[in-house]
């Protein structure tokens, strides 16, 4: 299963975030629009047909990530190539 990547995940929910706070504010078509896009952009990468599904299924993967981040980093391990 490929897995998405964590940057892009977390940059489609800040923007998801964002446009529901637009639309609060003042509903246009353009951003209504575009929440439709971010929207299926996020149910596309996490494989589900809900956008909240999505979002759970991206939060998870974000959780998951740190976790593993910072196992990486309380062993000394930072993932990165050791010069030569």
């Amino acid at each position: 299963m490929l897995v998405p990547d964590s940057k892009v995940v977390r940059g489609l929910l800040t923007r998801y975030a964002s446009l529901q706070i637009a639309l609060a504010e003042r509903e246009t078509p353009e951003r209504v629009r575009e929440l439709e896009d971010v929207s299926y952009t996020l149910c596309i990468m996490m494989g589900t047909r809900s956008v909240f599904n999505a979002i759970s299924a991206a939060d998870a993967l974000l959780v998951a990530e740190a976790r593993v981040v910072g196992a990486q980093e309380s062993d000394g391990e930072s993932g990165l190539p050791v010069p030569a």
